[in-house]
């Protein structure tokens, strides 16, 4: 049977059985997401959600990622989730066709913190969690994602299932049920995009994935054959391109996931449908000195299904903005750059930006493959008074054809988190994340992300649970 196999291979494969190599991309995935969170509870969505979780005055179990808050496991992964998707930083994956991390590192976190689970046990949960997310993210097929799930959440929540399954001892026929629980609850639209909505989905998941596992350790029950049959969920939630589990899981860490195709970690805060073409503009202003006064029209190609994300054409407010290559590509000339400001409703309505995005335009390129944002390619150009610069580029910075370094990996890290925690602060959440395989309690790093008073913003939440 498919879902006992499944099961099987996330309960019994053994954290000393995870490569080192594989290990490390779940430390790089921990140290990004955490960054994008801890700066995600700056944002008006993060301050809602802390409102929200404070009113509850529940038991302290877990932390939420740069406050001085505390709640319950569930709650706490319903949190971390939202403020680790609200900026659109956070990392991607081309078979899970979203965002792997922000939902099953709040979970692992959440859980971890609440157990003393070891920085080991923490990284292979997440190793064997996006495995099985992604393993199902193929078998969903693009037709998935292309009818309009938001696979962050109707992949992620099966990945922070098993995260939080792991790092909770369930045996293998316990999981069976959780994965059952999980399959009632997942959704997400992509009609959600470019509204707070879209951070709720990754939330919602980790939340579920947690709450699934825990009333499966209980006792509740599900169908415990969840991907088998003709009413299975693959069969209900699947399109005409969806792939058969059987011969994925035979694959099953061969290769990791985390390795091929590897996680992308993103350079700018926005939907990464967008970041081959913020790649190539920043390499054209390098290089040929355009400025965004002389530019006299822009256009962009997109391969089927490789902008299905990008929602918006005259965005109007900056959640709008992440999913317009209009706005972005004209703020990316503008301005020079891309980056957490650029996204702000000010921003976006700016006469010099709206002038230029009707400059852009956005047209099909005829191809007879179906893409997504991480995979596939760009057709760029700009022209100027001075010519025209035209690029096709099929690479998507962050992924491993266009690797982020260490260096930078930090860099965005201390960026964000810096922003909360001031830099002291931020450093040491970074040495701890850097060396979580060390780690004996999960617990010290969840609590050192608990900004000093210095550092804290004040009166977060009239009803705040101090962390523990």
């Amino acid at each position: 049977m498919l879902t006992q196999r499944l099961a099987e291979f996330a309960i019994e494969t053994k954290s000393s059985g995870v490569p080192g190599d594989v290990m490390d991309a779940a430390r790089d995935a921990l140290i990004d997401t955490l960054g994008c969170g801890i700066v995600g509870s700056t944002e008006e969505v993060g301050e809602i959600a802390l409102r929200y979780v404070s009113g509850m005055q529940a038991r302290r179990e877990a932390s939420v990622w740069g406050t001085h808050v505390a709640t319950t496991m569930a709650e706490a992964a319903f949190v971390n989730g939202i403020l680790g998707h609200a900026l659109d930083f956070d990392d991607v994956h081309a078979a899970v066709h979203g965002h792997p991390s922000t939902t099953m590192i709040p979970a692992a976190l959440a859980v971890g913190e609440a157990n003393g689970a070891s920085g080991e046990s923490l990284a292979a949960a997440y190793a064997v969690g996006l495995e099985v997310a992604a393993k199902l993210g193929i078998a969903f097929g693009n037709g998935h994602y292309q009818r309009g799930w938001h696979s962050t959440a109707t992949a992620g929540i099966f990945g922070s299932t098993v995260v939080a399954a792991r790092l909770l001892g369930l045996p293998v026929p316990q999981l069976r049920h959780a994965l059952g629980l999980a399959a009632s609850q997942a959704s997400g639209l992509l009609k959600n995009f470019g509204t707070m909505t879209k951070p709720f989905h990754a939330g919602h998941a980790a939340r579920c994935a947690v709450q699934s596992a825990l009333l499966a350790r209980a006792g509740f029950t599900a169908d415990t054959s969840i991907f088998d049959g003709d009413d299975s969920f693959l069969r209900t939630y699947g399109e005409k391109d969806s792939q058969p589990l059987g011969p994925l899981l035979d694959r099953l860490g061969t290769p990791w996931e985390a390795l091929d195709p590897g996680i992308s970690f993103k350079r700018w805060p926005c939907c990464y449908c967008n970041h081959r073409s913020i790649g190539v503009l920043l390499q054209m202003i390098e290089r040929h000195g355009i400025r965004g006064e002389d530019v006299q029209a822009v256009e962009i190609g997109f391969p089927p299904g490789s902008d299905t994300a990008l929602i918006h054409t005259n965005p109007q407010t900056g959640l709008e903005g992440k999913f317009s290559i209009e706005y972005v590509a004209a703020a990316c000339l503008l301005d020079g750059k891309v980056g957490i400001d650029t996204f702000t409703d000010v921003m976006v309505n700016r006469p010099e930006v709206r002038a230029l995005m009707h400059k852009v335009k956005r047209y099909r390129i005829q191809d007879s493959k179906m893409y997504s944002g991480s995979v596939g390619y760009n057709d760029v150009m700009v022209r100027t008074g001075r010519g025209e610069q035209r690029v096709r580029e099929d690479r998507a910075p962050g992924s491993r054809a266009w690797p982020m370094s260490a260096a930078e990996r930090d860099e965005k890290f201390l960026d964000c988190a810096g922003r909360v925690l001031g830099d002291v602060g931020a450093r040491r959440v970074l040495d701890l994340a850097i060396g979580i395989r060390g780690l004996d309690d999960v617990g010290k790093l969840a609590r050192a992300m608990v900004p000093a008073e210095s550092a804290a913003r004040v009166d977060r939440g009239a009803s705040a649970v101090l962390a523990k």
